[in-house]
């Protein structure tokens, strides 16, 4: 998989580069207070066994972050 998805649709262990944060007002606040950044690089670790929520690694740092807010994230992949 290549180009520009939603970071929910990444699978574990898939590395890519934050393009852009879609969330707007305290979410989107809230999101780029976390490291979420554009340029950003990021993997992901893991998941619940729901799918929700989704481990990230980035900048040396685990977070975890719920779907609803996966889906305010675009990722480029290599």
């Amino acid at each position: 998989m290549q180009g520009t998805v939603g970071l929910r649709q990444m699978g574990v262990g898939q590395k890519g580069t934050i393009a852009a944060i879609e969330a707007m007002g305290e979410m989107g606040r809230r999101i780029r207070d976390m490291g979420l950044i554009p340029g950003t690089g990021v993997s992901i670790v893991g998941r619940a066994p729901f799918r929700d929520p989704v481990a990230l690694r980035l900048s040396g740092v685990t977070i975890s972050l719920r779907n609803k807010e996966a889906d305010y994230i675009k990722v480029n992949l290599p």
